[in-house]
């Protein structure tokens, strides 16, 4: 799993242009994984669980167009998954609001700066940490426990 920027136009985005919310780029990461341990809809299913996909441009206090919920599909069998995925969930009812997460096609990814690399590993005890990340770790170990590591 790598943090980074993707969704934008801008050639080398970093944090302060991304962050800014003019660069079109939205947060992201890229996940590398074996279909053979994992499959694309299981990890989009977890996607959908694991932040409110029913908000515009926000996630929790962060506010912003490079807050918004989005998946970047490779190939067309992707975007179809990513499309039938994301209607089941909204027809499961899981969300009060409707589910607003754009899927687009993957253009470019841009690694983020080496000091978001490993963030929370580095910062569990940072404050961001305590109150946006550990709860949704609570919440993979408890809904996902079959797919989550032994440890972050």
């Amino acid at each position: 799993m790598t943090p980074g920027y993707c969704g934008g136009e801008m050639e080398n985005p970093n944090y302060y242009a991304v962050s800014a919310g003019n660069s079109g780029h939205a947060e992201a990461i890229q996940i590398e994984f074996d279909p053979g341990i994992i499959s694309y809809e299981k990890l989009l299913e977890i996607f959908f669980h694991l932040h409110d996909p029913t908000t515009l441009n926000r996630q929790g206090n962060d506010t912003g167009s490079q807050y918004r919920s989005i998946v970047f599909y490779h190939d067309l069998k992707q975007r179809e998954r990513a499309t039938k995925v994301k209607q089941r969930i909204e027809d499961e009812k899981l969300y009060p609001n409707r589910i607003i997460t754009e899927i687009v096609p993957f253009k470019r990814f841009t690694q983020a700066e080496d000091y978001h690399q490993d963030y929370y590993a580095k910062n569990s005890d940072a404050p961001y940490c305590k109150v946006v990340i550990d709860p949704k770790i609570t919440k993979l170990y408890k809904e996902f426990k079959n797919e989550a590591k032994e440890k972050l």
